[in-house]
């Protein structure tokens, strides 16, 4: 009997020192998300803290109601630490460039680090949406059911299951090139900036078919990455269109977690790139299609060095080539310490400025009349990668395309096969549909994918717009 009590007890001491255990290796990481979230929506979206922590930080992993957090309004940073007793971290708002993770930094190093950086131009809320900001949604084309489009917006932010909300916080539907519908929960607006999360992705996608419109990077040649240099290191033949198709076959997991890379790697890392490029391969290149968040942070920094080698540089690069000419004033992507856009997750933008990015992929890389993505740029982009099994991925874009073969095995069965989408944490996305001229945004804090019925959305808005 002694021996059975011993037993039982040094399985219970063993259970409770892997709790210990796993708690401590977990609250570093929900320190981060926490000052970070949180500095962004408090500094960039002008929210309130305590309520995004209640709605939107809590919910996201319950290990995060044990994190505290404190705001310091007059240096603009937020800290957080689990406990009382973790280590805490710090996150640091900049003007233009919203709050960076002070991961091995202080908020000095990274003041210094935007000095030169371009002013923002202003929305121009007297010319017409694209151009400006301003929207008549009240005379729309004779093909538009005004009512089913309205239900079906105004659906998107019902809230029908009692626990798992769909926290939906703006919604834009542009058809013909002109908004036909919007709408945004309380205490937001059409000025709100809003988290795209992985939707950034395509943003870096544009970033670099910018570079190869000017001639300045072969996407088709090995990624120069120096740390892939040395003799005998299958990593350099990666070439960056594999990083681009997320078949590169480095070995990064993409589970949202304590202790896994992606979360590792955005809550804990000064230089994300860096901890992306460590990785080794767990197939060859081209072996193997598997989503990461890596592989993006490593094209963001090939960016940042092909333009200059500076967060200012990388910073003025896309304000002058990309977000100044498409009139998304709005739009920041948050860089990491270490002075490198966190072109995998960070870019804020009002749904009205990414439903402008939405549409100029749809218009083929062209606004204004200028070509501002090389021509086969957005084909390349929604082409499947040959290894995605329902055809479900191109170049750092999601499609709708299906099996080879079996088309009807495809992401969104009841949409059209030639939807392609940006896609982020939380349900948000840019769904465009080139065959009805349609972008629909979709943005909120869903976290829970049964709360968000993504295809029934897209599906309700489409039909309220007759086929012509």
């Amino acid at each position: 009997m002694r021996k059975i009590i011993y037993g039982i007890a040094l399985i219970l001491l063993l259970v409770l020192g892997s709790v210990i255990y796993f708690v401590y290796s977990a609250l570093p990481i929900g320190n981060g998300y926490t000052a970070k979230y949180l500095c962004s929506q408090v500094f960039l979206s002008g929210r309130d803290d305590g309520y995004v922590f209640e709605r939107e930080v809590k919910p996201t992993n319950g290990l995060f109601s044990l994190i505290g957090h404190s705001v310091d309004y007059k240096n603009k940073t937020v800290t957080a630490m689990g406990l009382g007793f973790s280590k805490p971290l710090t996150a640091v708002y900049r003007d233009g460039f919203g709050c960076t993770l002070a991961v091995d930094s202080t908020r000095d190093e990274l003041l210094k680090q935007v000095q030169g950086a371009l002013p923002r131009k202003n929305h121009d809320p007297y010319l017409v949406w694209p151009q400006g900001e301003k929207v008549d949604i009240e005379s729309l084309p004779p093909e538009v059911d005004n009512a089913r489009l309205n239900k079906a917006v105004a659906d998107a932010f019902l809230e029908p299951l009692p626990k798992n909300k769909r926290n939906t916080q703006g919604v834009v539907v542009v058809y013909k090139s002109r908004i036909i519908a919007e709408k945004y929960a309380e205490d937001f607006s059409p000025a709100t900036p809003i988290l795209g999360w992985s939707m950034t992705k395509s943003i870096t996608n544009a970033l670099c078919g910018i570079l190869v419109k000017q001639k300045n990077l072969d996407i088709m040649k090995p990624a120069p990455v120096a740390a892939w240099k040395k003799p005998g290191d299958p990593r350099s033949q990666i070439t960056i269109d594999q990083l681009l198709r997320m078949s590169s076959g480095l070995k990064f997991v993409e589970i949202y977690g304590p202790m896994k890379d992606v979360t590792d790697m955005l809550y804990g890392s000064k230089s994300m790139a860096q901890y992306a490029w460590e990785k080794p391969l767990g197939t060859k290149p081209d072996g193997e299609w598997y989503y990461s968040s890596g592989t993006a942070n490593i094209i963001a920094r090939i960016v940042r060095d092909m333009v200059g080698g500076t967060l200012v540089d990388v910073y003025n690069f896309a304000r002058i080539n990309l977000f100044d000419k498409l009139n998304m004033c709005s739009a920041v992507i948050e860089p990491d310490a270490s002075g490198s856009f966190v072109g995998s997750s960070y870019m804020f933008a009002t749904p009205r400025d990414w439903a402008r990015f939405g549409l100029f992929t749809l218009r083929d890389g062209v606004w204004n009349g200028e070509r501002i993505l090389p021509e086969g740029w957005m084909k390349y982009s929604t082409t499947p990668t040959p290894l995605a099994p329902k055809g479900e991925y191109g170049a750092h874009f999601w499609l709708n395309t299906g099996e080879k073969g079996n088309p009807k095995n495809r992401m969104y069965p009841s949409l059209p096969t030639d939807l392609y989408y940006l896609s982020g944490f939380n349900g948000q996305v840019v769904a465009v549909i080139p065959s009805r001229d349609v972008v629909i945004v979709r943005l909120g804090v869903a976290h829970d994918e049964s709360s968000w019925p993504q295809e029934e959305f897209i599906r309700q808005v489409l039909d309220s717009i007759l086929k012509r």
